[in-house]
């Protein structure tokens, strides 16, 4: 992990939590998930990216999963990135229910889609934070108006496409008044492409730059399993070994379980609960793809049965949570509770 400080002195994301930089909630708070989906155009994930060949197919399926959200309980927090804010049926769905505080809106940067495009097309350059300061700065400040216009809203979450942060991101956050960044997402080394390594990252929300309220809400991974002790060390030597990791999970012994239905089981992801509440984590951060909700866009749904499958995940981690004593949580719940 690297200490770093962004040119205007604002800590880095990447810069490891100092013991005292963690959040603590009010006491009332209790323990909280929030649902965050990355809301984003469709592309071929096996192929290079480029700025045009992606599709908006699966716009109109957000309003079937913002009825259902809301028929749980449940606000959704949609990270939107520029095609889809610059898609008027997007807003024509979804502005409603976030007038109506049912749905919030966040903001997702994927660069190589987002305007100015004055950058060479590249996988270096589609994790923002990757890009100079300014440019990376004039793409965020360009969507951020985007969705303010599109949904009536001024977002005060974030999360870099890709999970892209970079030394210049939290001042660029601050500035634009942005109160949470989502970004890091423990456990996960993105480095062999260019991006960031967020393995031994805490799973807890710590603030980056507490004299100007920004706090960040990591998405919940949790090691399972009678090594996951050790998982933090272990499991980033067997990244080569696939069949390795494969059979230690097959075994009981170490699997990698992050929040999310997307390669998760349902069994898993229950699993993955109960040792996150273990840990004491105060808030489990859920997230997936906005193209999952219509077939044969993301490799996790193929079909209007998979689809079905989906729902059902959600529903059986909705019933498990609230079993668990574990309620939902809006982003002004969290910023409220929030005690600096």
């Amino acid at each position: 992990m690297t200490q770093n400080l962004s040119s205007s002195g604002v800590p880095g994301i990447l810069r490891p939590p100092r013991p005292d930089d963690f959040v603590s909630f009010a006491p009332d708070f209790g323990t909280r998930f929030i649902l965050t989906v990355d809301t984003e155009e469709e592309f071929d994930w096996a192929k290079p990216l480029d700025r045009t060949s992606h599709g908006l197919a699966h716009v109109p399926r957000l309003g079937k999963f913002q009825q259902f959200c809301e028929g749980m309980g449940v606000v959704p927090i949609y990270l939107v990135d520029f095609p889809i804010a610059n898609d008027p049926n997007a807003a024509e769905i979804l502005a409603e229910a976030v007038a109506a505080r049912k749905a919030e809106i966040g903001v997702q940067l994927h660069p190589w889609v987002s305007p100015p495009f004055t950058e060479e097309l590249n996988v270096h350059n589609s994790f923002a934070g990757n890009l100079p300061a300014e440019l990376e700065r004039a793409k965020f400040r360009k969507l951020r108006e985007t969705v303010e216009r599109a949904f009536g809203a001024g977002p005060l979450i974030y999360r870099a496409g890709r999970y892209g942060v970079g030394p210049n991101t939290a001042a660029i956050l601050s500035e634009a008044a942005i109160a949470i960044d989502t970004s890091v997402r423990p456990h996960f080394d993105y480095s062999a492409t260019g991006g960031p390594d967020f393995t031994g990252f805490p799973l807890r929300p710590w603030w980056i730059d507490k004299r100007n309220g920004l706090m960040e809400m990591p998405l919940t991974t949790v090691f399972a399993g009678s090594l996951r002790k050790w998982g933090q060390a272990l499991y980033p030597l067997l990244w080569r070994v696939p069949r390795m990791r494969g059979a230690l999970a097959r075994l009981g012994l170490l699997e990698r379980i992050p929040l999310t239905p997307e390669g998760i089981t349902l069994d898993e992801a229950r699993r993955g609960i109960d040792i996150a509440l273990d840990l004491g984590l105060p808030v489990l951060t859920f997230s997936f793809h906005s193209p999952s909700l219509r077939p044969g866009h993301t490799p996790y749904v193929h079909s209007e049965d998979d689809l079905d499958r989906f729902y059902d995940w959600w529903r059986g981690v909705f019933e498990h949570l609230a079993e668990s004593g574990v309620r939902p949580a809006s982003v002004a719940e969290v910023i409220a509770a929030a005690q600096v």
